[in-house]
Parts: structure tokens; sequence; C-alpha cells
């Protein structure tokens, strides 16, 4: 399957399709040009275009204007704090991990020992029929 071109069509009224043949002319380009580029930047941008008059480009350029999208600046302690979690819970892990391997070399020592275990419960049944002492 190849890269095929698709065609789209729509209706403008007359006014805004007089306006478009003017833009492409102004830059010596076909209507259909326009249109290339305006869909082939709505693309690469991801479709967050914003359209404005020339006049205007100067200013957003100038930064006398919010640029799209927009920027948070965010205070150092912030972004300090947000490091630092980071780190601590990069610790946590790191201790889970170390936790859960022991608890695994436990099991491991459990499961290899042969001796058998005597539960405490069963000590105490044993100790019943026993006499039992006391100190006093």
């Amino acid at each position: 399957m190849g890269n095929k071109n698709k065609t789209i069509s729509f209706r403008v009224n007359e006014d805004a399709f007089e306006t478009l043949r003017e833009i492409a002319e102004e830059r010596d380009i076909s209507l259909s040009a326009v249109f290339r580029d305006y869909v082939d930047t709505l693309v690469a941008h991801d479709g967050q275009v914003q359209v404005v008059p020339e006049h205007e480009l100067e200013q957003l350029r100038n930064g006398d204007d919010e640029s799209f999208p927009p920027k948070v600046k965010v205070p150092k302690s912030f972004v300090r704090e947000h490091e630092r979690l980071e780190l601590e819970a990069e610790h946590l892990r790191e201790q889970l991990e170390e936790h859960k391997r022991y608890v695994n070399y436990l099991r491991e020592q459990l499961e290899d020992e042969d001796e058998e275990v005597i539960q405490l419960e069963d000590l105490d049944a044993s100790e019943a029929d026993e006499p039992s002492f006391r100190l006093g």
C-alpha cells in the first residue's frame, strides 16, 4: 500500500473564497496549495494551529501576547520538592525489594530445613497430661 493522496472538498461563501484567492495570488501559488500548506501545518502540529493576521504575528513573536500552547512558570521550590519525593519513592522501592529478597531468603531457609516444626499449641496439649508446678 502506497501513500495515496485523498481529495477534500467543502463550500465557503463568496467573500471567503475571494479572500483565499487573494492570499494565493499574493503568495504566487494555487488555491489548492494554500489548503495543502494549511493541512500540512495542521498535521505537523497535531491539530494545534492558530491562524492570525500577519500584523498580529509580529506581536506574537515579540511575546506581547500569550504563545500557544500556554506555558506555566513553576517555582524552584516545587521542582525541588518533586525531585525529593521522586528520590524518596525510589529509596522506598529499593527497601521494598530488599525486604522481598529477605522474606524469600527466610522462606528458602524454612523449606530447606529437614527438622520437624513443633507448633506451640501442640506443646500446650502434651503438657496437660504432665503435672504442672507453680512457684509461689
